[in-house]
């Protein structure tokens, strides 16, 4: 670790030889890392990481040996028993190790299944929690995820499952009727049929829905359609993944609350969105 980064007086837990910390990098902006996550980065021997996390942060562990274990659609990739193994032999060496894994490793990371391998092969481990990309990706956009005048429920769904289609375990009418707002993850590649599912169980095709790809990196790029036409859109956009997309009325707010294009000299585009009739402060 550099010594330009410190971390403020705490009791910080120690990264024994032997042990792995599975630790969530948060959605790409180094700055959303947590301090847990600062402190492991320190200790480390070795780190691996997917192909998410954003290489400066990774610079702050100089010395440590870096493996790289990302796993990206369409493209060659290391199986996940030979990643989860690798960590196994890597703890039984009496190394310190850090999985760094983007996002939250417990949110569509398979940090559960990393985990309990380890476990079930007597290496002792720890959960450091990140930043998902469905909650912080979508704030750096300007959309909460959850608004008082919106939604009282939000659901999170994968966009493929492990053979890489739509999972067919997902029952789309009812997400359609029992959340207000749905965020989907890897999605993109499967628009079309999902889109067509929500539609197909009654979710009206004017809805408002936001993609967003590249979520709180430089190269973060903000797509706003509608469900009838968001596969469309995306085709026509030429995003790439990875991004989260949002559907529902929470994307409206993206009108009053694109902090960063504000922080660019745009103005607020609407400041009621949603068509309250009366200041925000008037609940």
């Amino acid at each position: 670790m550099t010594d330009s980064i410190s971390l403020p007086a705490h009791h910080w837990p120690a990264l024994e030889p032997g042990w792995v910390w599975l630790c969530g990098a948060g959605p790409g902006d180094p700055g959303l890392l947590t301090l847990h996550a600062l402190n492991a980065l320190r200790q480390a021997d070795v780190i691996v990481y997917d192909a998410l996390v954003d290489e400066r942060i990774l610079d702050w562990a100089p010395e440590a040996e870096k493996i790289y274990a990302g796993k990206r659609g369409g493209k060659p990739s290391a199986k996940q028993r030979d990643i989860s193994l690798r960590l196994v032999d890597l703890a039984r060496a009496g190394r310190r190790v850090l999985r760094l894994k983007g996002g939250d490793p417990f949110v569509f990371g398979r940090g559960g299944e990393e985990a309990q391998t380890l476990v079930q092969h007597g290496v002792r481990v720890r959960i450091i929690p990140g930043i998902s990309a469905g909650i912080g990706g979508l704030a750096y956009a300007g959309i909460p995820v959850t608004h008082r005048d919106v939604n009282q429920s939000v659901t999170f769904v994968t966009g493929h499952d492990q053979s890489g289609e739509t999972p067919a375990s997902l029952d789309w009418a009812a997400i359609s009727r029992g959340s207000q707002v749905i965020v989907i993850y890897m999605g993109m590649k499967h628009a079309a049929a999902i889109a067509e599912a929500l539609l197909a169980a009654g979710r009206p095709g004017a809805e408002p829905v936001a993609v967003v790809a590249g979520a709180t990196t430089p190269t973060q790029q903000v797509l706003e359609t509608r469900l009838d036409r968001m596969a469309e859109d995306i085709a026509a956009s030429r995003l790439e993944p990875p991004a989260i997309i949002c559907i529902g009325r929470a994307a409206l707010m993206r009108q009053v609350l694109d902090w960063q294009g504000q922080l660019a000299g745009e103005a607020p585009r609407d400041l009621d969105p949603l068509g309250r009739g009366r200041p925000a402060e008037q609940g």
